[in-house]
This record gives structure tokens, C-alpha cells and sequence, in this order.
């Protein structure tokens, strides 16, 4: 992103411009909490966003430098969407995000493994997905 062309230099209004749509921040929600990678995997993410909502954020992820996209070594014809690390430094916002709407709405919908993350912070979490997907996506670029 060219920070010279943005509304303001704020940290907060910067994200925003990336992450500021009603849709990305799930999207990443699911890449690196979900381990989800395919186009039909978000597709079918019960908050239910259209083809082209999801085709168009998910290329805006990988212009953004959140998401890199693979050939799909299992089907010619689709791409895997993995998380980059950049995206990832995310999970503490998601987590908050998550933490705040639990105390808003309830904790009606949240997932076992997500109030396990919550009890125990991002930290050590974040270690392990840094290598975890560091190794997913050396593999990918070297079928």
C-alpha cells in the first residue's frame, strides 16, 4: 500500500483502508484460525458472502501482502490461500475483536479451540502458526 496516497498517516485509518470492509478480517479469520485455503472453503463460511465479494477481497489480500496464493497441487484447476505473516500478526486483533463481541453478544457461536485461545493468549499460538505455515507454504512453492 502507498501510504503517500492515503486519507491520513494514522495507524488506525491505514488498517482500515486494508482491513476495513465488513469482510476480510473473516476471510482471515478462517485462513489462519480455520485453516481454511480454498475458494469453496470461504465460500461456505456460514456468515454466507457471494462469489464475487470473496473473489475480490480474496485478491485484495494477496495485493496486500495477507494472503499468497498456490497452484493447488491436488487440482490443476484451483489455488490454495495461505496466510503470510503479515496477515497472521492479525490473530492478537481477531482474538480482541472475538473477546469484545463475546462480552457484547455472549459466547454463543465461539468455537472450543477459540475460548481455549482466548484463556491463553496469541503468544505461543502465534510461534507455532509462524512455523507451521512458513513450512505450508515452502512446500507449496516447491511441489
Amino acid at each position: 500500500m502507498d501510504i503517500q496516497k492515503q486519507r491520513s498517516l494514522c495507524p488506525i485509518s491505514l488498517m482500515l483502508e486494508l482491513l476495513g470492509d465488513k469482510w476480510s478480517l473473516l476471510i482471515l479469520r478462517d485462513a489462519i484460525l480455520l485453516d481454511k485455503r480454498r475458494y469453496r472453503d470461504f465460500l461456505a463460511s456460514p456468515e454466507g458472502i457471494s462469489t464475487n465479494i470473496l473473489a475480490s477481497r480474496l485478491k485484495q489480500l494477496e495485493g496486500s501482502g495477507m494472503l499468497e496464493k498456490f497452484p493447488d497441487p491436488s487440482d490443476g484447476k484451483a489455488s490454495l490461500y495461505v496466510p503470510t505473516e503479515r496477515g497472521v500478526k492479525l490473530l492478537p486483533l481477531i482474538v480482541e475483536a472475538m473477546r469484545w463481541g463475546m462480552s457484547e453478544f455472549g459466547e454463543s457461536g465461539v468455537p472450543e479451540f477459540a475460548l481455549k485461545l482466548l484463556e491463553e493468549g496469541t503468544a505461543h499460538y502465534l510461534e507455532d502458526k509462524f512455523i507451521v505455515l512458513s513450512d505450508e507454504r515452502e512446500a507449496l512453492s516447491h511441489p
